[in-house]
């Protein structure tokens, strides 16, 4: 064997695919995908299709079905699986109807395993035992309140919340880092179980080891919490790997299954 061929089949081991998880999100979100890619463990690919649903492009769940449709049945050709509506705001905003709506479409499309963000952020919380929690979100107070009426329906309580009222994703993706850990130790005598740092478009999953070193609090974020989703569902009894970066929630879950 050449040496060219050698370092060919050395890379095609080394890309060797065992799942694929598909995200649909909105098609404004330019920091899932860097992020998905960067965390992912090796042999977990990661495949992405956009819908329009945030800022202008704002619809009710009813009015999005179906692109969200469209959306599921490219990843299924993709043959992902599981398949995840990977946008918080608009799984939470319409309460359990309109999330279990979005995921229903997702099943019906790919026949694959369906879930959302949010059900990915309830999983998280209670796994961790948060029924408590700070939430912070660079989004409009409204979104907010949304999100803690659709917690609420499952035991978890916002004790208190920060929403920075930011215009929509130009504005999401450019608050540093700094900024999410600055909100955490102002935040992080409150009565509450731990962090809840809302939104798939921004920096926030790198916040979340030096929040929870500083505080002593766990943090849970969109991405984070939904890449652990998706792994439980791939890995089943093998449980999901330790990553670094992801903090407590992944730990957890190393610990569980050792």
């Amino acid at each position: 064997m050449s040496t060219f061929e050698r370092a060919v089949t050395s890379r095609c081991h080394a890309y060797e695919t065992k799942a694929r998880i598909g995200l649909i999100i909105p098609s404004s979100n330019r920091m899932t995908e860097a992020q998905f890619h960067r965390y992912a463990p090796e042999g977990v690919a990661v495949h992405v299709a956009r819908v329009q649903m945030t800022g202008r492009h704002a619809k009710p769940i009813a009015a999005l079905l179906d692109d969200i449709g469209r959306a599921a049945s490219s990843l299924a050709d993709s043959r992902c699986d599981p398949v995840v509506f990977h946008c918080t705001g608009t799984a939470m905003a319409e309460g359990a109807q309109g999330e279990a709506a979005l995921v229903r479409r997702v099943a019906d499309e790919t026949g694959a395993t369906a879930f959302s963000t949010a059900q990915a952020i309830v999983e998280a919380l209670q796994s961790m035992g948060l029924r408590r929690v700070v939430l912070l979100s660079p989004y409009p107070q409204a979104v907010n309140d949304h999100e803690t009426e659709f917690l609420a329906a499952y035991g978890i309580e916002v004790v208190r919340d920060v929403a920075l009222g930011l215009k929509g994703g130009d504005d999401y993706i450019n608050v540093p880092v700094t900024r999410w850990i600055e909100l955490a130790r102002e935040h992080a005598r409150m009565p509450a179980d731990g962090f809840f740092l809302s939104c798939t478009n921004t920096t926030q999953i790198e916040a979340i080891e030096t929040i929870e070193r500083e505080t002593g609090k766990p943090a849970v974020n969109s991405n984070q919490a939904t890449l652990w989703a998706a792994l439980q569902r791939i890995g089943g009894a093998g449980g999901v790997p330790r990553i670094p970066g992801l903090g407590r929630l992944f730990a957890q879950a190393e610990l569980a299954t050792a």
